[in-house]
């Protein structure tokens, strides 16, 4: 029947998807040492594989009930290099550090001196009008 024929195809398919697929290797745990939260909230890990990646961490339980953690990671990137990441984490989010993340273009031109001016007429004005008040 149809419905048999199709399911025949699909598993063709599947299985020549899988012959054409490019396998690679399982990474090797190099390293594994994870220390559970303790009675002060404190915790760590660092892992590392075969191939470079690694993963490292330290934390403490933070005072609002987060938590607050700094560490590292290595990956590899699209073309097989190794990209090192560091970060914090904490109350004020994920805050990565790495020389692939963008950064901001220097600002093109000075500011103009009647722009910075400006400024500060617009300051005196707002402080003589909250002394007013």
């Amino acid at each position: 029947t149809t419905t048999n024929m199709m399911k025949i195809a699909l598993i063709v398919l599947c299985l020549a998807a899988m012959a054409l697929a490019d396998i690679k290797p399982v990474p090797l745990l190099l390293r594994s040492n994870v220390v559970n939260i303790d009675e002060d909230g404190a915790h760590s890990m660092d892992i590392e594989v075969d191939n470079g990646v690694s993963f490292q961490l330290s934390g403490r339980q933070g005072e609002n009930g987060g938590a607050n953690m700094i560490g590292s990671y290595k990956m590899l990137n699209a073309e097989g290099e190794l990209v090192d990441v560091k970060f914090v984490a904490n109350e004020f989010g994920f805050q990565p550090e790495s020389s692939l993340l963008p950064v901001a273009p220097a600002f093109p031109h000075p500011i103009p001196q009647f722009v910075l001016d400006q400024i500060a007429f617009a300051e005196q004005q707002r402080l003589s009008q909250s002394k007013e008040q």
